[in-house]
């Protein structure tokens, strides 16, 4: 397990599976460097990247990573090319045999390795000091350099507290949480000039006091684009999971003058997943973040511009332009228009939930939560994928987990892989038949009052984590009176449209609407919120792709 240490300072990181070896690293990193940075020891590859994960989300820096060559279950490279994905600009260091070398000579390529280490490294004074000292210095001059982090004062169960922290941590965006009961919690409340009583409070890097900020302030001040950059483009993608992703990246790699607008962080429902196991390309399987995190920087990598915090409340058609309606009144146009709006977790409808969401009560992993779980018992209620994703991951920690589900197994809603996994966990556990009758505490949650479907009998459970995935709801109501939409709110595009075999109401054009074109030509939906489609994130990006190709075709037309 990685070891404590001054969280204040910039991190080395050392990983080796030899309690000895790992030891040894670690005290001649002291030695020299234990005063200016921070260093924290890991004996396996995954307590390793659950350590850079934790330092990830409360921001503190990572400026070089040794990684041993010869680790059971993840070796050096793999470890090397995850840990890639979380701290991009920490200096890479392999220790290795010379049986080795060959290996890491390949790493160079695999992931753009800085150094190789023979050991021993004995004495460090010739061969580990000075090594370090220039990838040290390396770091210290690059775009990678520590930065002054977002700092948030709030209280542990508020819900806007964790809403705030949830926004930050989803937008990869590096905070400091203060509790505004401990002491530097106060410090900083009463350097604000605030009693405490309004809350949260963030300060920004710049050191301006933001108190209870709402999503759209809080996005602007913390770096995050939230204006358009012009008035008029090719391709306005509205929603940033993995089909607004996908067809962002597609979009402007083709050329397409593209901005993606988002409402809250980039990856949708995809983007809070703890683990993805069946993405193709990943064998190891992927976090929802990190997958997220690629996506986006490929894309603006390309030229798309990405808003975050920008709510679309509306679309108007007016000749060869599209019109996309913020609810701050202001508007961009385009030619075309892709809707990868998503869906989002159904609510808990039980007595007590509302009144205790984020206070105990979370939609979706709320991941920034999963650390205040542990030794805890945790319930989660869902039998489909995501549930089963959260369990896996919460289980790491909690005394238990308890998955809630309506049905009577998991097979029928739950990816097999996913069902075994969770029937091989010691401290999961399924009940079926079994939905949230109630919710019950004063300022969090305490108790949960559970419901036998088939008896009727209840039961009352001690409960202080409840994380809830419940089907999917299509975030499509400000599309209504412009574009078709089935009962349930998914919208209808290509053949469904002409099931009857005639064009959809209104439709002018001389051609079908294109495969996942809406019934307003140049307006296309792709993933979740299309109507019959697979949930799935390969199939939505596969979908954002095709959307790209099929604007293509309507412009050449047009």
């Amino acid at each position: 397990m990685a070891q404590a240490a001054d969280t204040t300072r910039t991190v080395i990181l050392t990983v080796d599976d030899d309690p000895g070896v790992s030891r040894a690293v670690a005290r001649d990193l002291r030695r020299r460097y234990g005063e200016s940075y921070r260093i924290v020891r890991a004996e396996s590859g995954e307590s390793a990247l659950q350590a850079l994960g934790e330092l990830k989300l409360r921001g503190d820096p990572v400026a070089v990573i040794l990684a041993d060559y010869r680790m059971p279950q993840m070796n050096g490279i793999e470890f090397l090319e995850r840990a890639m994905d979380v701290y991009p600009g920490a200096r890479r260091v392999l220790l290795t045999a010379y049986a080795d070398t060959g290996a890491a000579i390949d790493a160079i390529n695999v992931v753009d390795l800085d150094h190789y280490l023979l050991k021993p490294w004995d004495p460090p004074e010739e061969k580990l000091y000075p090594v370090l000292d220039d990838l040290l210095h390396a770091w210290r001059c690059s775009d990678f350099r520590p930065v002054p982090s977002t700092k948030v004062v709030g209280h542990r169960w508020s819900a806007r507290s964790s809403q705030v922290r949830e926004f930050l941590a989803r937008n990869q965006v590096p905070y400091r949480w203060y509790s505004a009961e401990e002491p530097e919690g106060r410090r900083l409340l009463e350097a604000a000039g605030q009693d405490g009583r309004r809350l949260p409070l963030v300060v920004t890097p710049g050191g301006d006091p933001l108190v209870e900020p709402d999503t759209p302030e809080l996005a602007a001040r913390v770096g995050l684009a939230t204006t358009p950059a012009a008035d008029f483009y090719d391709l306005v993608v509205v929603g940033g999971g993995p089909a607004g992703l996908g067809a962002a990246v597609y979009g402007a790699s083709e050329g397409l003058r593209t901005v993606l607008v988002e409402r809250s962080a980039t990856g949708g429902q995809a983007g809070q997943s703890s683990r993805i196991e069946n993405y193709l390309g990943f064998p190891d399987g992927v976090s929802g973040a990190q997958l997220t995190d690629r996506a986006r920087r490929q894309a603006t990598r390309f030229g798309a511009e990405i808003l975050t915090a920008r709510e679309v409340t509306g679309l108007e058609v007016g000749g060869a332009a599209r019109t996309v309606r913020f609810s701050d009144g202001s508007a961009v146009m385009a030619h075309c228009v892709i809707l990868a709006t998503g869906v989002q977790y159904r609510q808990l409808r039980a007595p007590g939930c509302d009144e205790l969401t984020g206070c105990g009560v979370f939609y979706g992993s709320a991941l920034t939560e999963a650390a205040s779980c542990q030794d805890q018992d945790v319930y989660i209620v869902g039998g489909a994928n995501s549930a089963g994703q959260a369990a896996m991951y919460l289980s790491r920690g909690a005394k238990s987990v308890t998955l809630l589900v309506r049905g009577e197994s998991l097979s029928s809603s739950m990816s097999h892989y996913l069902v075994r996994q969770i029937e091989e966990a010691p401290n999961i556990s399924v009940r079926g038949g079994t939905v949230v009758e109630s919710a019950h505490g004063t300022g969090r949650l305490e108790r949960l009052t559970l419901r036998d479907v088939a008896t009727g009998r209840t039961e009352q459970v001690d409960a202080g984590w409840l994380f809830v995935f419940i089907g999917a709801a299509p975030l499509t109501d400000w599309l209504d009176g412009t574009v078709l939409r089935d009962e349930r709110g998914f919208l209808l595009a290509g053949p469904d449209l002409t099931a009857d075999g005639r064009p959809p109401e209104g439709w002018e054009l001389d051609r079908p609407p294109y495969h996942l074109e809406t019934n307003v030509p140049g307006v296309f939906v792709a993933g979740d919120a299309r109507a019959e489609s697979a949930k799935r994130v390969a199939s939505a990006v596969g979908e954002g792709a095709m959307a790209v190709m099929l604007v293509h075709r309507y412009l050449e037309q047009s």
